[in-house]
């Protein structure tokens, strides 16, 4: 029977909203698979992979109701490769569906959706707010970048979400560097916080794409759910102690100054192509009126980049790694950075001006 007809993209988009988070190998075969259901002429798209799942609604369909799971990678590769504009129909027969578009037609297994293993979601919402999604999504942009990659601290391989009263609050780290956003929301609510899975994280990013819609948080048991468009979110959380990021903010650097942010980071940026490649050390030299960026390799090569700056203190010289000076010029976009140093053993405190909301502290480095 035919199950859906649809154009190309009306049944793209939602599957790409839900792919990313699909194992392409996985101990439970049928985890390669997306769920594919029509309830009442709405078509839902859910895919999992035990720890996170996402549901999205599909294209309307006029069949019968029915649900059935078929390879994400592959239903996704055709949908991609068809011509823009194409009309898609889906038949299901015999544990098989069969694509047609135009002179195309390619033949699917499928298996049984019985078998899907779906999340037990909670009940109990424990703390709900909302947001637009350009608010979250620039709080995610300006901290997601220092999480750890698989750090066997596993909790730093995740993002810490905090609500107290009216304030939402945002810290990631690898232990190298720690960033920090906060905002205000429309809400009063008790303190509570969560540790974000990496992965939920960047699915998360990449789905808010609509800068004027809202995004809805809901807090539950062990799990955190989001919803945003026509998709939902539920994601388990990372089990474990975040560590207290107030502690390491330090308070009473006194080398302070101003710098403009492309400026800086394109002297990094050109520093960096002679960085040691494996240890990606940059040196920063601070003198009135001057900070200079020197970048040298075994090879004896060596890259000096100057900047001028409205500054008369003492002369310094700290090392740290360049790729982390980089990643939050990157990815906070205001005109000016203002730079806080101690010595040369005490971590640096990047902020913004006129936005109090915002931190980032970077550990020095031996050179």
């Amino acid at each position: 029977m035919q199950i859906l007809q649809a154009e190309r993209d009306a049944l793209l988009k939602p599957l790409q909203a839900v792919t990313g988070i699909v194992e392409k190998r996985h101990t439970l075969p049928i985890l390669s698979n997306v769920l594919l259901e029509n309830v009442h002429g709405q078509t839902n798209i859910l895919a999992t992979d035990l720890e996170i799942q996402i549901n999205t609604a599909g294209p309307d369909s006029a069949a019968e109701d029915f649900r059935i799971t078929t390879n994400a990678k592959k239903l996704q590769d055709i949908l991609r490769a068809l011509p823009e504009g194409s009309l898609v129909a889906l038949d299901w027969a015999q544990n098989r569906l069969t694509l047609k578009a135009g002179k195309s037609r390619f033949a699917l297994q499928t298996l049984p959706a019985e078998d899907f293993p779906l999340m037990s979601v909670g009940e109990e919402v424990s703390s709900a707010f909302s947001l637009t999604q350009e608010v979250l999504k620039n709080m995610l942009s300006q901290v997601q970048y220092s999480m750890a990659v698989q750090d066997i601290r596993y909790y730093l391989n995740g993002l810490l979400m905090q609500v107290e009263g009216n304030r939402l609050s945002l810290v990631a780290t690898d232990g190298h560097r720690l960033a920090y956003t906060a905002t205000s929301i429309d809400a009063q609510l008790p303190k509570a916080e969560v540790i974000l899975p990496r992965k939920t994280v960047l699915e998360l990013f990449k789905l808010l794409n609509q800068p004027t819609e809202q995004v809805t948080v809901e807090l539950l048991n062990n799990q955190v759910r989001f919803r945003c468009n026509d998709t939902i979110i539920v994601s388990k959380v990372v089990d474990g102690k975040f560590p207290d990021f107030n502690r390491v903010i330090p308070l009473d650097n006194d080398k302070i100054f101003l710098v403009g942010r492309t400026a800086l980071l394109g002297a990094l940026e050109r520093a960096a192509i002679l960085a040691n490649e494996k240890f990606r050390g940059a040196r920063l030299l601070l003198q009135p009126g001057l900070l200079s960026v020197v970048c040298s390799n075994s090879e004896q090569e060596e890259a000096r980049e100057e900047l001028e700056i409205a500054y008369q203190g003492e002369e310094l010289e700290v090392g740290f790694n360049i790729n982390y000076l980089m990643d939050v010029l990157r990815n906070v976009h205001s005109d000016d950075m203002q730079l806080a140093f101690g010595d040369a053993n005490r971590s640096t405190l990047f902020t913004v001006l006129n936005n109090p909301n915002f931190k980032y502290i970077v550990m020095p480095m031996r050179i």
